[in-house]
């Protein structure tokens, strides 16, 4: 359900878009084209009032690459957080300077997880349906 008032970002999306730190590039040619586990990801995607880095709705995982003004708004980041995973998604954070300094090891951590939650998704239920009432003998 939206606020009154609420409007979607999609113009601020389009210019955090134009404008992308040099750590969300990098991070970027890596995700773009469905090169992680062939997963489609969209970036500066808004959910609710929140304007996300990366965003792969089929896989409900969102990306957020964090620099330094990130660690001075803990709580506010929290709130973000829960906000987006009310919403169904799971959300991973990174510095910029583990995108710069190990792209490698990023794009390895995000394959894991999109890997565990696809795991999660496909796990079979945890007690078989109940059986059949009545005579097992009876013609279906």
């Amino acid at each position: 359900m939206l606020d009154e008032g609420y409007k979607r970002p999609t113009q601020h999306s389009r210019d955090l878009r134009a404008n992308m730190t040099e750590a969300e590039l990098k991070l970027w040619e890596q995700l773009s084209a469905r090169k992680v586990a062939g997963t489609r990801f969209n970036t500066q995607f808004p959910i609710g009032q929140f304007i996300c880095d990366f965003v792969s709705r089929g896989a409900k995982l969102v990306i957020e690459v964090d620099g330094a003004t990130h660690g001075k708004s803990e709580r506010a980041d929290a709130a973000r957080t829960r906000f987006i995973e009310s919403r169904g998604y799971r959300v991973i954070r990174f510095w910029n300077n583990e995108v710069m300094g190990n792209i490698e090891g990023v794009v390895a951590e995000i394959e894991r997880v999109l890997c565990e939650m696809a795991a999660i998704r496909n796990k079979p239920s945890p007690s078989p349906s109940r059986k059949r009432e009545g005579n097992g003998d009876a013609a279906i």
